[in-house]
């Protein structure tokens, strides 16, 4: 067996999304992942009633996070909610549903938040200037990187070799959404030790009428968009962990009182 073929660790020619995983990949080597978005990651279903009136329904059985889980096998946790923006979870919503709690805490977390807060609350984007890597509780200004920043923050207080993933927006018909937003989580990524960017801007499929009428119902997808959503974020993690071997060598002592000290931790 060419296992060098199969694998294909730190192939400099690869794209993220060359090599799409049917069983998870080594995004399998996670045992416990938290889902931080909006109503896309909370697999949100739009009704439409014989009135025209339209509903909003977070069926989070059929969220990506899920879908993955089923593939690679770990526990997903579901911290999310239509609607939601980096300001809201950081105020009152992770609070108040317990997400903080030490029973949550997870190894790695994708973070899925953005749409709401610039595209449809235009909060500023901001930059690194925006957040204070000491005293985020005090000084992280009331912009999305500053909120955003926060979530990742007090996370790494709880878990502080979580790894996180952070997802862009993925290009419409009209180009990219928020140019901004993904050189932000560039730019935080690049701040972080163990923190990784899925850009979906640039390696994902156009989301134009062909590919929505496959994956949408209304201005949300379908079950199928949901399925396929998960299949992009665990194959592009599987790549992730090939091209930085390094950085996941000891993803199971997180959490643990142990780690192995010839190696990358």
């Amino acid at each position: 067996m060419d296992w060098k073929a199969y694998y294909r660790f730190e192939d400099e020619n690869e794209k993220p999304l060359d090599r799409i995983v049917e069983d998870g990949g080594l995004c399998g080597i996670l045992r416990t992942v938290g889902c931080i978005g909006d109503s896309l990651a909370s697999g949100e279903f739009e009704s439409l009633n014989a009135a025209g009136e339209k509903g909003y329904h977070d069926m989070f059985e059929y969220s990506w996070g899920q879908f993955m889980a089923q593939d690679c096998g770990f526990q997903a946790y579901n911290f999310s909610r239509g609607g939601m923006t980096a300001r809201e979870y950081m105020d009152s919503f992770a609070e108040a549903n317990d997400f903080w709690s030490d029973d949550k805490v997870c190894q790695a977390y994708i973070i899925a938040l953005g749409v709401n807060d610039i595209i449809n609350a235009h909060y500023p984007v901001g930059g690194l200037a925006d957040i204070d890597f000491s005293d985020w509780r005090n000084n992280n200004r009331e912009t999305f990187a500053g909120c955003y920043a926060a979530i990742v923050q007090r996370l790494l207080e709880k878990q502080p070799k979580a790894r996180f993933f952070f997802v862009t927006m993925p290009r419409d018909e009209n180009g990219s959404r928020s140019k901004e937003h993904t050189a932000f989580l560039y730019e935080l990524a690049g701040a972080l030790e163990y923190a990784y960017v899925i850009d979906l801007d640039k390696y994902a499929p156009v989301y134009d009428a062909q590919f929505r009428r496959y994956f949408f119902m209304g201005g949300h997808m379908n079950a199928a968009g949901y399925a396929f959503t998960a299949k992009m974020f665990e194959s592009y993690i599987d790549y992730i962990i090939r091209h930085n071997p390094e950085d996941f060598m000891q993803i199971g002592f997180v959490g643990t009182e142990y780690h192995n000290t010839q190696y990358k931790w």
